[in-house]
């Protein structure tokens, strides 16, 4: 009796390791999947320029990303002309 109640128990303990691992690979499945990916990304980059509690828009970040630009296209420009 003892043996078929420990294999039960064996057995339980199986089925729910299972469901674990199964559990465990779907979430992997859709943490890794390219849409989700992409979804978490776009998310991360609004919360950079957008305020996520009030819905304004982060002028500080914006500019910081405009003032590289610019010195990027005139660093650029420069090397252009000083080339030619």
């Amino acid at each position: 009796m003892a043996k078929d109640d420990s294999l039960s128990a064996l057995e339980r303990e199986i089925e729910q390791t299972r469901e674990q691992l199964a559990t465990t690979i779907d979430q992997l499945l859709y943490r890794a999947h390219p849409k989700t990916i992409v979804s978490r990304e776009v998310s991360s980059i609004k919360a950079h320029f957008v305020d996520v509690r009030t819905g304004q828009p982060r002028t500080d970040n914006i500019l910081k990303v405009v003032g590289g630009v610019v010195g990027v296209v005139v660093v650029f420009t420069i090397i252009r002309k000083v080339v030619n």
